[in-house]
Order: structure tokens, then sequence, then C-alpha cells
């Protein structure tokens, strides 16, 4: 029996090799287990006008698909709106959770691959942490990564970003990410 070699992504060997010791001497950590790292990234699709046309969220999670190398899950409303012609239980999004290879690869491509191909781009805000170590960007249409063809887009719809890392502040992420290559503007 032949064993398969495991191929690292390279993001995380850069992390696992440059990185942590990086962060261990500029944060103080005596453990290697205690520097932040990537837990998961989570890419969400909201499409409210999935109510009228099914076929447009059938569209859209082939797109998310496409981008994650993941199947999305459904995403339904809790409660009826009338004002907005919904019902309790009607999908309205779809989202998509990456841990592990797949996460290192993703993140890999969104930094050195579709965000440059953004329009006008000028860095990613840093106000966008949350206050626990996670970061949130919006993206307003998913034909900024190569793997969606723009002939077959049903609708453009744009998606939220959530990076989920281990750092107990902001600063601490901040740090990270931007070890890892991540387009911060400058201040």
């Amino acid at each position: 029996m032949i064993a398969k070699a495991k191929i690292i992504p390279r993001l995380k060997e850069l992390y696992e090799k440059e990185i942590v010791p990086k962060l261990m001497k500029e944060f103080g950590y005596k453990n290697k287990l205690a520097v932040p790292r990537l837990e998961k990234i989570v890419v969400n699709m909201g499409v409210g006008e999935a109510t009228q046309d099914i076929r447009i969220l059938d569209g859209v999670m082939n797109d998310l698909a496409l981008i994650t190398g993941q199947r999305p899950a459904i995403r339904r409303a809790k409660k009826s709106i009338a004002a907005f012609k919904l019902r309790a239980g009607q999908p309205v999004g779809c989202t998509v959770t990456i841990r592990g290879t797949r996460m290192w690869e993703f993140f890999d491509r969104l930094v050195n691959i579709a965000l440059p191909r953004v329009r006008d781009f000028r860095g990613l805000p840093t106000r966008s942490f949350d206050g626990r170590g996670n970061y949130t960007l919006g993206l307003r249409d998913q034909s900024i990564f190569p793997e969606v063809d723009y002939s077959k887009i049903v609708k453009i719809k744009g998606m939220n970003v959530t990076i989920c890392t281990t750092a107990n502040t902001d600063e601490e992420a901040r740090r990270l990410l931007e070890l890892l290559g991540f387009p911060f503007r400058r201040r």
C-alpha cells in the first residue's frame, strides 16, 4: 500500500515557519499553541430576490460552491415580513464554513488573486474587526474570483467573508492578517 504525501498549503507553511516565531517574539507568547491562528472562514451570500425567482438562488449556490470548493447550506427566513413579501421558512441566502486545507487555499486565493481584481482597490479598512479578533469584509460581486464564469452568472450578488481567528484582541488579529499578506489600507 502506497501512502499519499500530504500537501501543505503554501500559506500554512509560511505561517508555521515564519509567522509563528515573529508573533511569539512580538507579543511575548511562551507556547506555540497560544499564537493566534486562522480558525475558519465563513462566506455568506444573501439572496432576497429568491422569494420571487428560486433560480437566482440556484445560480448563487453554484457560484459559491465553485468559489469555496464546498457545497453551500441554504439559509431560510426566520420571520414573516409582509413588506418584503417574505414568509418564514423561505430561502433567503446561502453560507459556507471553510476549515483546514480548503480554508488556507481560499484565503490565499482571496488575498493574492481576488482582491487585486477589485476595481479601484486601495486596501481594506482596519475598523472591520469585531472586538474579538474576527474580521468581516464585504465584496460587491462574485466575478472577482477566477473560478466563476462571467457568462454564466445569473445575477451579480455580493458576499460577506468573515475570517475567524483565535486571537484575543483585534491588534493581535490585525498583525496576524498583515503577516499573512492581507492588504490593509496604510494609515
